[in-house]
C-alpha cells in the first residue's frame, strides 16, 4: 500500500508515520503545505492513501482538489468540531480526531482496505467547505492540572521551560526550577503543544523556544542545548533532528 502523509505541524505528521509504521505500513512521502503536495502529486503517481490535515500552514487543503484531480482514497486528521466531522462522514470520508487514537487509525486503515479504491472527485468537497466559513484557529494546550498532596495546582504554558520523561514518568519542569509529575506522554504532548514554541529534541525532552539559553555542537554531529533553569548534560539534539532543530530555531 502506497501511503503519504499530508501534515504541516512536522511533529505531529512523525507520530502519526510512527504510528501508521507500527501497524506495518511504510509511508512513502511526508508533505507540509499546499504547494509542496500540489508540485509532488503533479509529478508522481498517486498513492493509495492520503492522510490528509485541513488547514495547512499556506491555505486549506481543498485548494490541492482544486487544482489537480486526486485518484487517491483520503483520511482527514483534524481538530475541527463536531459539525464539520459530521460533513465528512456523510460524505463518506473518514477522518481522525487530533490526537489520533491508535485504535482508531487502525480502524480506518482497515475500513480502506476493505472497500475498493475511491477516486476523490466522488467526494463533496464544496459541501464541506461550506460547512466551514472560516479556518478554524488550532487550539493549542494553555495550561496543566497537576495534583500536589491534596491540592491541584494549575500552570500555565508560559510557565514551562520543558518537558522530560525519567523512570518512567513524565515531568513538567518550569521557570521557577520546579518539577511536576504529568498524567501523558511525550508523543500525546507533541500534538498538543505549538509546534514554534515547543520542540522534542530527543526521545527525552520536549523544550520551550524561551528556555533555549545556549546551544553547543557536541559530539557525532549532535547539539547540546542549554536551558535556563533545567541543568543536566542531557538535553542532547539527536543527530537526526538537528536539521529540523535548526529550522526551528530560525523560523
Amino acid at each position: 500500500m502506497n501511503i503519504i502523509i499530508i501534515e504541516d505541524e512536522k511533529p505531529a505528521a512523525r507520530l502519526l508515520q510512527r504510528k501508521v509504521e507500527k501497524l506495518g505500513y511504510n509511508l512513502n512521502k511526508m508533505l507540509h503545505t499546499v504547494e509542496e503536495a500540489i508540485s509532488w502529486l503533479a509529478n508522481n503517481p498517486h498513492p493509495d492513501l492520503i492522510f490528509l490535515d485541513i488547514q495547512l500552514s499556506d491555505g486549506l487543503s481543498f485548494e490541492i482538489f482544486e487544482s489537480i484531480e486526486i485518484h487517491s482514497a483520503v483520511i482527514f486528521t483534524t481538530a475541527y468540531d463536531e459539525y464539520a466531522l459530521k460533513a465528512f462522514k456523510l460524505n463518506s470520508i473518514d477522518y481522525l480526531l487530533k490526537p489520533i487514537d491508535d485504535n482508531e487509525l487502525l480502524t480506518a486503515i482497515e475500513k480502506f482496505k476493505t472497500r475498493t479504491q475511491v477516486t476523490i472527485s466522488g467526494f463533496d468537497f464544496e459541501a464541506v467547505k461550506r460547512m466551514i466559513q472560516k479556518p478554524i484557529a488550532r487550539e493549542y494546550k494553555s495550561r496543566f492540572s497537576v495534583k500536589i498532596g491534596n491540592q491541584i495546582k494549575v500552570i500555565p504554558i508560559e510557565s514551562v521551560e520543558c518537558f522530560y520523561s525519567e523512570n518512567k514518568g513524565i515531568y513538567l519542569h518550569t521557570f521557577d526550577n520546579r518539577d511536576y509529575l504529568l498524567d501523558t506522554t511525550l508523543e500525546v504532548l507533541e500534538t498538543e503543544l505549538d509546534a514554534e514554541a515547543f520542540y522534542r529534541v530527543s526521545r527525552k525532552y520536549i523544550v520551550s523556544i524561551k528556555a533555549i539559553q545556549e546551544i553547543q555542537l557536541y559530539s557525532n554531529s549532535r547539539l547540546k542545548v542549554i536551558l535556563a533553569t533545567f541543568k543536566t548534560d542531557e538535553v542532547i539534539v539527536s543527530r537526526e533532528r538537528v536539521n529540523d532543530f535548526k529550522n526551528w530555531i530560525d523560523n
